[in-house]
C-alpha cells in the first residue's frame, strides 16, 4: 500500500503510462496516442482520467485494465481509472513522438489537424496526400475508408505497391 509519504509525483506516474501499449497499436503508449487525459491524487487514490479514441471503441476496458496493472506493479494500490467522453478525443491529442512511432510501426499519422476541413468540405476538394510510411513517396490509393479498426483508413502505396492504414483525423 502507498503511503502520502511514499506516494511518487505524477510525473513518474506519467512515465509509467508512457510503457503502457496501446492494446492495438502496441508501437505507441496510451500517453502517446493522448488517451490519458488526467492524472491525479484524490486524498490517497491515484485517479487516471481516459477518454478513448471513439466512444465505441472496443479496446477501451482493455486499455483500463492495463494501466490498473501497470500501476498496480508498481505498488499504487489505492487507484481508479475513469472514461471522460466530453471532450471527445481529437487525433490532435497524439504526440509529436506518437505521431512518429505510428509511421516508423507502417501507420500514416493524420495529415491535418481535427479542426481543419469537415469530411463535406474534403469530399468537395482534392483529396488529402497521404505519405507512405514506408517509401514516404505522395504516390498512394484509398482503397477503403475504413482499415483494421474504424478510426483507420486503408490505403496502397502506387510506388512501393505496399498496403498501409492511415489513421484518420477525427
Amino acid at each position: 500500500m502507498t503511503s502520502s509519504l511514499t506516494r511518487p509525483d505524477l510525473d513518474q506516474i506519467r512515465a509509467w503510462l508512457e510503457e503502457v501499449p496501446d492494446p492495438e497499436v502496441p508501437a505507441v503508449s496510451v500517453m502517446d496516442l493522448g488517451i490519458v487525459r488526467d492524472v491525479q491524487w484524490s486524498g490517497d487514490e491515484l485517479v487516471v482520467a481516459i477518454t478513448p479514441t471513439y466512444s465505441g471503441c472496443p479496446a477501451t476496458g482493455v486499455i483500463a485494465l492495463d494501466i490498473e496493472a501497470a500501476l498496480r506493479a508498481r505498488g499504487l494500490d489505492r487507484l481508479r481509472v475513469e472514461r471522460r467522453l466530453s471532450p471527445p478525443w481529437t487525433t490532435d491529442w497524439i504526440s509529436e513522438a506518437g505521431r512518429r512511432k505510428l509511421e516508423a510501426y507502417g501507420i500514416a499519422p493524420p495529415a491535418e489537424s481535427a479542426g481543419g476541413p469537415s469530411v463535406f468540405d474534403r469530399l468537395l476538394r482534392k483529396p488529402l496526400t497521404i505519405s507512405c510510411p514506408r517509401c514516404k513517396s505522395e504516390s498512394t490509393s484509398r482503397i477503403s475508408e475504413f482499415g483494421s479498426t474504424p478510426c483507420k483508413a486503408q490505403y496502397r502505396c502506387d510506388s512501393c505497391l505496399e498496403p498501409f492504414d492511415y489513421f484518420k483525423c477525427i
